[in-house]
């Protein structure tokens, strides 16, 4: 079976330079370009010694060598010029950043159905954090009151972090109506408000990215808690996006929709 061929994009940041990494040591998978605003030139040597393209031209690298995947870290208003390219191209995208609009997101599954390719948006490539929300779906069913607090580390571009909406709105599609407010003494910023859920939002430094979903009830809590303490912990899910993703057609939101969840 051919490797499977991936081009990452941001590959100078922090989640690229992890995405490189994981992918150029995972067999079946052919790392063949690198992309970024500002690149070195031509080429990046990876840790066995070869090299890849690295150039600030998407379209060059993606007619040249013709990849099957691309993966983009990048931010939300660089992704979609990337998007059409690579679908322009037979180009399946894996899209790890957050904070487009609906409508940016309904027109790449439309692009995605209209080439007959798959795209991947994934709010969240941690194993531990998509189990977190499929298990904070399952309890929305059944406790009437709710709130999100999400933390990451002060570089972060988004707040809410888009996990945190994803974990919302999937909670609410699951409950099927709104969530209970409990009445507070005062008026007090509680947050942002999607469907009774207030989502608070911290940004420290120590911190990669750590979530907690709190349900209180009658005479009880119920929490459900993920940490990411290294980028590291993001890795497996990408590489299951690579593999999975050409098996799809149309928008795949969220690992879940790859895991069968």
């Amino acid at each position: 079976m051919e490797p499977i061929r991936v081009v990452v994009r941001g590959a100078s940041g922090r989640m690229g330079q992890e995405v490189i990494s994981a992918v150029s040591g995972t067999p079946g998978l052919e790392l063949v370009g690198a992309v970024d605003l500002e690149p070195p030139p031509n080429t990046l040597k990876l840790s066995d010694g070869s090299s890849i393209p690295f150039s600030a031209d998407l379209e060059y690298l993606l007619a040249e060598q013709k990849p099957d995947v691309l993966v983009d870290f990048t931010v939300a208003g660089a992704v979609m010029p990337a998007v059409r390219a690579a679908l322009r191209h037979g180009v399946r995208p894996v899209i790890g950043t957050s904070g487009l609009k609906p409508e940016e997101i309904s027109e790449i599954d439309q692009l995605a159905r209209e080439y007959g390719l798959a795209a991947a948006l994934v709010p969240n490539f941690a194993l531990g954090a998509v189990l977190m929300m499929h298990m904070a779906k399952v309890a929305a069913r059944y406790l009437d009151c709710a709130e999100i607090i999400e933390q990451h580390h002060p570089a972060k571009l988004d707040a809410p972090s888009g996990t945190a909406i994803a974990t919302a709105e999937g909670m609410l599609k699951a409950r099927g109506k709104p969530f209970s407010k409990p009445l507070t003494r005062e008026s007090q910023s509680r947050g942002q408000d999607y469907g009774g859920i207030a989502v608070h939002s911290l940004r420290l430094p120590g911190i990669v990215a750590r979530q907690e979903v709190i349900f209180g009830g009658p005479g009880e809590t119920l929490s459900i808690k993920h940490d990411s303490v290294d980028r590291k912990c993001f890795m497996p899910g990408v590489i299951l996006a690579i593999r999975e993703i050409g098996k799809h057609e149309g928008l795949v939101f969220g690992l879940d929709g790859l895991l069968g969840l």
